[in-house]
């Protein structure tokens, strides 16, 4: 009997250690606990990268699109970010403006050019649209060079008629406003509706390609003519982006000097280059980081071998800084599809141009941008393993996403959603083996749902039920 007694005794514990997790390893979801609401997560083919992708075969066209956008088989990106040229031609990999030679003043006629190509920009964007995607930013690097101070749209410079920025040819502010505008339109006609604009990109760095400076102060004085130039042409819904600095700390500086037109002002916008975001930014506007990458690294794939900066889950990691820890509604890589050996795209065209090989580092991102669609706000979340970063969001459509990222050690991770009832659940995990491919799920009979978390890997689960 003893014996007998001692096998069932075993059974039963082994049961309920199935049916009831271990206490550490269970993740807590608190709706009740609300963030910031999420634009989503995306990319740019911006600097001819379009060219690239558009010359691809048919076949490797569609394949790298669906990596982009589609929300089955890719990262389902919702945030296409375009380059606004100001170069005067297409030589090398310069974006070629709309009106690449100076009218004759900053009151002159305007004289634009429009190619309805833009680089294939508008090929892309057209593409995009097709996979659903709404959220189109258009940012412009600089301004032409004869409405700058130093008379080329590379190299610096600033735009004349901004604070402490004169120049013999007169104040350019509002021809600026106007080009943009015309941007707008010329997109608009293709049928690309532009909801985001920038007119600043890393103001607090001078490059040999198309850069232009600002202070706070100096982009506040030309928002003062951009705002009322956009409602005048019926483009209320235009949300004006600024100001792209390098580098957290550096678009931190820059707040105070957008303090006079904070009403006219739609998102804060940053890179995560010279510092990474970790806090949130002093601002009631969301925040979007839109440029980041591994710029050092020859090209890789992996997801984990030493921590290394173009590695899978160094970027997971980074998003889940960026959005947890420092509220960003959006987050963006800086290239998605290019050439070359560099490792500063998402997705490799092969040498020969007859390859496209995705990175670990885009399906990082879709454990994120599949399942945090557009309109999610992000609520509490708590608890798991030691060393494991975690995340939620309710999306628009009722869903609920949870975030794992594992950390050293692995095992089974369990989901409590507070006062909420899960009816249906599934897994998705992305590791050195794995690119965001479902797993089984287990719903348990405390209400919880479990799915093993290997070592280092991220799993995002997705719940529907209700209260």
């Amino acid at each position: 009997m003893a014996i007998l007694f001692l096998l069932v005794a075993a059974f039963v514990a082994t049961a309920e250690a199935r049916t009831w997790p271990r206490q550490a390893n269970i993740i807590t979801v608190d709706l009740t606990k609300t963030y910031q609401t999420m634009d989503g997560f995306g990319t740019s083919e911006t600097f001819q990268r379009a060219n690239q992708m558009h010359a691809l075969s048919e076949s490797n066209q569609r394949y790298a699109l669906d990596l982009l956008f589609n929300t089955t088989s890719g990262a389902g990106f919702t945030i296409l970010r375009n380059g606004i040229g100001s170069s005067p031609d297409s030589s090398s990999d310069h974006m070629v403006s709309i009106q690449p030679k100076n009218p004759g003043g900053p009151k002159a006629a305007p004289k634009y050019v429009w190619d309805g190509n833009d680089n294939s920009q508008v090929w892309v964007s057209k593409e995009a649209v097709k996979y659903g995607v709404q959220t189109f930013y258009a940012n412009a690097w600089s301004a032409p060079g004869y409405m700058k101070t130093n008379g080329n749209d590379a190299n610096g410079g600033s735009l004349c008629g901004v604070g402490g920025a004169s120049c013999s040819s007169g104040d350019w502010r509002q021809a600026y406003a106007d080009y943009l505008v015309q941007y707008i339109r010329y997109y608009q006609a293709e049928g690309v509706g532009i909801t985001h604009l920038g007119f600043l990109n890393e103001p607090d760095l001078t490059t040999s390609y198309a850069s232009m400076r600002s202070s706070g102060s100096q982009a506040a004085d030309f928002i003062k003519i951009l705002r009322p130039t956009l409602d005048a042409a019926n483009m209320t819904n235009v949300k004006i982006n600024c100001c792209d600095a390098e580098g957290w700390n550096s678009q931190s500086g820059m707040l105070s000097g957008l303090n006079t037109v904070d009403s006219m002002l739609g998102v804060i916008t940053s890179h995560a280059y010279t510092s990474q975001p970790g806090s949130p930014l002093n601002t009631k506007h969301p925040v979007w980081q839109t440029e980041a990458a591994d710029l050092q690294g020859t090209w890789q794939g992996s997801w984990y071998s030493s921590g290394g900066a173009g590695e899978g889950l160094t970027w997971a990691t980074n998003i889940y800084n960026a959005v947890v820890k420092a509220n960003c509604a959006a987050y963006l890589y800086w290239i998605g599809v290019q050439d070359g050996a560099t490792n500063s795209k998402l997705i490799r065209i092969s040498d020969d141009k007859k390859t496209v090989t995705p990175s670990k580092r885009l399906w990082a991102m879709a454990n994120w941008s599949r399942f945090v669609r557009p309109g999610a706000v992000r609520v509490g979340a708590s608890g798991g393993a030691s060393g494991t970063r975690v995340s939620a969001f309710r999306g628009v459509d009722g869903r609920i996403s949870v975030q794992v990222i594992g950390g050293s050690g692995s095992g089974t991770a369990s989901v409590k959603v507070g006062g909420w009832t899960v009816k249906n659940a599934s897994a998705w995990i992305t590791d050195g083996s794995h690119d965001l491919s479902e797993q089984p799920v287990t719903l348990n009979a405390d209400g919880t749902v479990s799915t093993s978390v290997p070592s280092r890997a991220m799993v995002t689960f997705v719940l529907e039920g209700g209260e």
